[in-house]
């Protein structure tokens, strides 16, 4: 007879590497399959929709009334000059939600973004190209940046902008990229498992890192809601989940540590089983392990301090009652099966 769930399966992998520049590849893994596409969507419309930004949102251009116009001296037409503008990363410095900044260049030369950074903004990409002036060419121009989340069209800005000023769609998310994908992975001889590995690429306002972060807060939060109605803790699952993760990391047997054999028979003959039983009895009792040298000491210490059992770690009363409790379940059901096993024999 097949094993009967009761309880879907609780992913406990997570990884996340750096790719290139400002850009991460974060994966998370095992999930029931169905359940991976059902977090991965979401988790990238966040990233995409959720990410704190700034962006240029209404221009003023000394002789130009709309974006249609051109200017004397200048190459570009104002419309190729928008959309040069609109692709510069803006900063605003400080703890501020909108900045107004005004510049003035005279020709010939040409101006990049890096010609726009200032006391009141920074420029992320400042090698773009923004404008040429020739001999003739004078530009003198304002611009509002403003800080935001995801895309507003103009539409929706045009009635908090100055009605002689041009107004701009404004692109807020400093997420360049956020893809990912599903493969399989195998548990238990079981292949029907699944992985998420997205691939997050930003513009360098924030980390990939951070962009994943926001976008988990934001479902959180947008999660409490629930919590009114069907009196939800979900403080108590988070804690909840990561005693469970506690606790099956504590019963890792002992030979799966890949201790040496010498450190390895002296825990066999110590009938020491599982790696808890060491975070239990701490270094003073562990270094009293009859012919346990100094090496293979050092050695299991260096292994505790790996898996984040370091000197000083105190396990919560709770999860340490737990802890023996399940491990004596577990040593008395071996001891029974080979007991079965011998009396077989």
């Amino acid at each position: 007879m097949g094993k009967i769930k009761v309880a879907p399966y609780i992913p406990e992998e997570v990884d996340m590497k750096e790719i290139g520049k400002n850009r991460a590849e974060i994966s998370a893994w095992p999930f029931e399959s169905g359940f991976a596409i059902t977090l991965a969507h979401p988790l990238r419309r966040l990233m995409l929709g959720s990410s704190i930004g700034y962006a240029p949102i209404s221009l003023k251009i000394d002789g130009v009334q709309h974006e249609f116009d051109s200017i004397r001296g200048m190459k570009e037409d104002i419309a190729v000059f928008i959309i040069n503008l609109k692709n510069i990363r803006f900063k605003i410095k400080g703890d501020l939600d909108r900045a107004v900044v005004s510049y003035s260049f005279k020709g010939p030369r040409e101006i990049t973004a890096k010609d726009l950074e200032n006391d009141q903004v920074e420029i992320l990409n400042d090698d773009l190209h923004l404008a040429t002036l020739n001999q003739d060419g004078e530009l003198n121009f304002t611009i509002e940046i403003a800080k935001g989340i995801g895309y507003v069209p103009s539409e929706e800005l045009r009635d908090s902008i100055d009605s002689d000023a041009i107004v701009l769609d404004a692109f807020f998310s400093p997420v360049i990229k956020a893809n990912y994908k599903i493969e399989n992975v195998l548990v238990e001889d079981n292949p029907n498992f699944e992985k998420i590995v997205f691939d997050i690429e930003t513009d360098g306002r924030i980390s990939p890192r951070e962009a994943f972060g926001n976008a988990l807060e934001t479902m959180n939060k947008q999660m409490q809601v629930f919590s009114k109605v069907f009196d939800l803790d979900l403080e108590a699952t988070r804690t909840k989940g990561k005693s469970e993760s506690l606790l099956k990391t504590l019963l890792i047997p002992i030979d799966m540590l890949g201790l040496s054999t010498r450190s390895y028979n002296s825990m066999e003959k110590a009938g020491i089983k599982f790696l808890g039983e060491l975070v239990l009895m701490g270094e003073h009792e562990i270094k009293a392990i009859k012919n346990l040298g100094k090496k293979s000491l050092d050695e299991i210490m260096s292994t505790l301090e790996q898996y984040g059992f370091g000197k000083d770690y105190q396990l919560d009363s709770k999860i340490r009652a737990e802890l023996i409790e399940k491990i004596e379940t577990l040593k008395a059901k071996n001891e029974k099966e080979e007991k079965g096993s011998a009396n077989e024999a």
